[in-house]
């Protein structure tokens, strides 16, 4: 008939095994929240070097110093792009609405109100851009 196991599974799920790395729920919406603004940091520098204002220099500085605060203290390393092509512009501005959004939506999860304040600014300038200009 049937015998039973008498050696430990060699299948184990990783709530067993106590070296496994755990985060908190707070820490992984950090780290989340963090992605989403050095991916809009990035865009933003994109748009930055295409078409020049000092609205997106303010921004983007403090873009850094929140992923900076989420970081411990680590700013993000910045790419100094160069130009471009001047048709790619709507394109990073849809890009940056998109992460806008991604980012508040994680910041009022995790209750980070300087973050979500920030990402809804950004969400409504490049909501109004994106709009078609009625003659």
């Amino acid at each position: 008939m049937y015998e039973p196991i008498r050696t430990k599974s060699v299948h184990t799920t990783m709530a067993e095994q106590d070296d496994f790395p755990h985060r908190s729920r707070a820490e992984e919406l950090d780290i989340r929240l963090a992605g989403h603004l050095t991916a809009l940091l990035t865009t933003l520098d994109e748009l930055r070097a295409l078409t020049p204002d000092g609205s997106l220099d303010d921004a983007a500085d403090r873009l850094a110093e929140q992923v900076a605060r989420l970081r411990g203290g680590d700013f993000p390393l910045r790419a100094r792009p160069s130009g471009g092509a001047p048709e790619r512009i709507p394109s990073l501005r849809r890009r940056a609405h998109t992460l806008a959004g991604n980012a508040l939506v994680v910041a009022n999860s995790r209750s980070d109100k300087a973050a979500a304040e920030l990402a809804a600014e950004l969400l409504k300038t490049h909501s109004e851009e994106r709009r078609p200009v009625s003659a």
